[in-house]
């Protein structure tokens, strides 16, 4: 019998396995594409900040982010870059126009279908120093300190252990290397009609936790100079927000300091 761990993993993989193989225009700027997969929270987090940013290629860009990591993340030419969660490719091309041709990016993600999707768009491009590697980033199939810089987009709340992937972004970084993500957590607690619907897990809602929590998690690893960049609110529709709550429950939940919010956050490893 499968740990709920493990089913949480296959949930993610099998929803973002589908919003790979579909075509590419079909996908609306969501958290959680199509295909019917977050029970209709389809709604944009991150619109068209993408368009004006060098590198970026609309063949790699699923609408899956929340943010854009990349620009905050201090790329300098010739670094090499992790992408964690890396989908289609967006981040690590984006990312490869900063470290130039002497510079390396890695994409890791443990969907077949997105590394595969990944690789192509790479071919298409003619680039030969991005590479995308099929891996759990729990148990990365990295040495130590191999990177100078990670970076992720709205992933490491779909992790399970979010612990010990960090404890692992820690492990494969250079010394002085750090890290900068974009990611999804709550301020207060989500209504629990909200955070236990499977679906909504890889709609990147369930898998989110308190800013605090997130927070001292990055900081219990040993990183230092933790730095907020960004902070936005995501506000869910009514629509939305009415097949899970009732109108009275939404009310409160408006006027509450709670909310989902999207964070871009980095921090150094000494």
């Amino acid at each position: 019998m499968k740990s709920e761990k493990e089913n949480i993993k296959e949930l993610v993989k099998k929803k973002y396995g589908a919003i790979a193989n579909r075509d590419i225009q079909m996908a609306p700027l969501s958290c959680c594409g199509s295909s019917g997969c977050c029970s209709g929270l389809e709604f944009s987090m991150i619109g068209d900040e993408y368009q004006n940013v060098e590198g970026y290629n609309p063949d790699a860009d699923l609408g899956l982010g929340c943010g854009i990591p990349t620009q905050f993340a201090g790329i300098k030419k010739g670094d090499h870059l992790l992408d964690l969660g890396s989908g289609a490719g967006n981040d690590c091309f984006v990312a490869r126009a900063i470290v130039g041709d002497t510079g390396k990016v890695t994409g890791l993600d443990f969907s077949d279908a997105m590394v595969h999707r990944a690789v192509e768009n790479a071919q298409k491009l003619g680039y030969s120093n991005i590479v995308f590697v099929k891996g759990d980033i729990e148990e990365m199939p990295f040495p130590d300190s191999t990177f100078d810089v990670i970076v992720s987009n709205c992933v490491l709340n779909l992790v399970p252990d979010k612990k010990k992937a960090f404890a692992e972004m820690m492990r494969v970084l250079k010394p002085s290397g750090h890290f900068c993500v974009s990611d999804v957590v709550l301020n207060g607690n989500l209504p629990e009609e909200l955070k236990n619907d499977a679906e909504m897990y890889a709609g990147c809602v369930s898998g989110a936790i308190e800013i605090s929590e997130y927070l001292n998690i990055i900081e219990l690893q040993g990183f230092i100079n933790i730095t907020v960049h960004k902070q936005k609110e995501i506000r869910i529709p009514d629509e939305i927000m009415g097949k899970y709550l009732s109108v009275a429950e939404s009310i409160r939940f408006k006027e509450s300091d709670t909310g989902i919010f999207s964070i871009t956050v980095s921090g150094y490893k000494n």
